[in-house]
């Protein structure tokens, strides 16, 4: 592609070098340099991509895009100055693929929790409706039924790109992805055009990234900002900033609800370990999902399906073949009439609603074995012990993904929320495995544990190495014991 072809939507502050070269490849990673590409020097958290200019002299590298121009020009090089070299990645992105985005009915998802369930529901039921799609998600990509692997939330720019052309070549008409706060804050989603945009909550997450609460918000709502006029925009008006994302967004407003009025409601009829009686606008429908935080992704998932244009009663009748995702309340039980839920719940308000959800169908006790993750927001750690002390009678406090922290520091500062009874009865055991196993043996029938945290994941990261783990596989063997 030659240059200003694929600089059309940059307008760049200054252009510097050949006018117009054949640019072969598109990369942000100067080890992918090859000759004739173009590489995007992006200012990333840790690295800065212009500190690799220099490097690239010898490199045949056609056209640089950079925010400053480095202090050596050199003579055969094309330097693109921007004012943001991130968004320019994805419009650059956008534009070496061919817009993939614009020939998809792309809906993305974004909020604390809720994310991977919804953005995957609304996946299935457009293959349930006939139709050819495509996910972006934490848990695995798809291109229609190819599964890729998934290292991100939200892939980076190029990457995203690249899933949503070959989307595109194998005949989707729809993709549902995560957005996740990081990307719309590092504009990984620059030059997508989405046809509508869900939200689902927002309670205290990646403050180790954002800091406050206040810049978290504004990351998500960035998403919203940027929705075109003929998109959707889907919010959860049971939480206190639903409607803020609704301002200043150009989009069309729809809400959702589980408490009050609004366009697409949900109402919890019987809630049962194996599923939930619903009823979504009026028509009830029975599902295979299990709490409160699932009817809301249930009501999202069939509004978003709605709004995209499908007939209601086909959608009302598609809810009910849903399964859970992967790691999402997922239950397992022992022969002895235990029943464990492995969940991805990582952050305060995911461990009460999950709680919660348990408590409403009547277990004989709750034992719950929780963790935190290293590297991360360290203040939500004595509030998860806490809620999860208040809301279970056995607590075991356990690893996870301590990374490159000490995982008894991390413990510490878990126990350090718990009151004296609570620490008197808690368990704390570093040894997730042990954990597992301690919690199989302690449990009864009509009990449940909870397994909280990793959901998903087949790995515990530590030191930087991550080792085969999967709490599925765990609490199978320790039933089996």
């Amino acid at each position: 592609m030659q240059l200003l072809k694929l600089i059309s939507s940059l307008k760049p502050k200054q252009l510097v070098g050949p006018k117009n070269p054949e640019i072969s490849a598109l990369t942000f990673d100067s080890r992918k340099v090859t000759p004739g590409a173009m590489f995007v020097a992006v200012r990333g958290t840790a690295v800065d991509g212009h500190s690799f200019i220099p490097l690239l002299e010898h490199s045949g590298v056609a056209a640089i895009v950079c925010e400053k121009l480095p202090e050596k020009v050199l003579p055969g090089i094309s330097y693109v100055v921007v004012d943001n070299s991130s968004i320019a990645l994805g419009l650059l992105s956008s534009e070496w693929f061919d817009h993939p985005s614009r020939k998809l009915k792309l809906v993305g998802v974004t909020g604390t929790n809720g994310k991977t369930t919804t953005a995957t529901l609304i996946y299935e039921m457009a293959r349930l409706t006939g139709l050819k799609a495509g996910l972006l998600s934490t848990v695995c990509n798809y291109i229609e039924t190819e599964a890729v692997h998934a290292t991100q939330t939200t892939p980076d720019a190029y990457s995203i790109n690249e899933l949503l052309a070959r989307m595109v070549s194998a005949g989707c008409s729809v993709a549902a992805m995560e957005v996740s706060s990081h990307a719309a804050h590092q504009h990984r989603i620059a030059g997508l055009q989405f046809a509508g945009g869900v939200f689902s909550n927002l309670t205290r997450d990646h403050l180790d990234y954002h800091k406050t609460v206040q810049a978290y918000l504004e990351a998500k709502k960035s998403f919203f900002d940027g929705l075109p006029a003929d998109a959707f925009a889907l919010v959860n008006i049971d939480d206190k900033v639903g409607r803020v994302m609704l301002q200043n967004c150009a989009a069309r407003h729809f809400t959702y609800s589980l408490r009050s009025m609004a366009d697409f409601t949900g109402r919890i009829i019987e809630s049962r370990l194996d599923g939930t009686l619903l009823s979504l606008n009026g028509h009830e429908v029975e599902t295979l999902f299990t709490g409160r935080f699932n009817a809301y992704n249930l009501t999202a998932v069939f509004g978003a399906c709605c709004l995209l244009g499908w007939p209601q009663d086909e959608v009302l009748k598609n809810v009910s073949r849903l399964v859970p995702v992967a790691g999402r309340f997922q239950a397992v039980r022992s022969p002895k009439g235990v029943v464990a839920i492995v969940d991805y719940a990582h952050t305060p308000d995911a461990v009460i609603n999950v709680l919660e959800a348990i408590r409403e169908v009547g277990p004989k006790r709750i034992i719950t074995v929780v963790g935190c993750g290293g590297n991360r927001d360290a203040g939500k750690r004595p509030i998860m012990a806490a809620e999860a002390a208040k809301r279970s009678e056995r607590l075991i406090l356990t690893s996870d993904n301590p990374r490159f922290e000490d995982p008894e520091a991390i413990l510490a500062e878990m126990e350090a929320g718990l009151d004296a009874a609570q620490r008197a009865s808690a368990l704390i055991i570093a040894d997730r495995r042990q954990a597992i196993r301690t919690a199989a043996a302690l449990a009864e029938p009509g009990d449940v544990i909870l397994i909280a945290g990793k959901g998903h994941e087949d790995y515990q990261e530590i030191q930087g190495v991550k080792h085969h783990f999967d709490d599925r596989e765990e609490i199978i063997a320790a039933f089996a014991e």
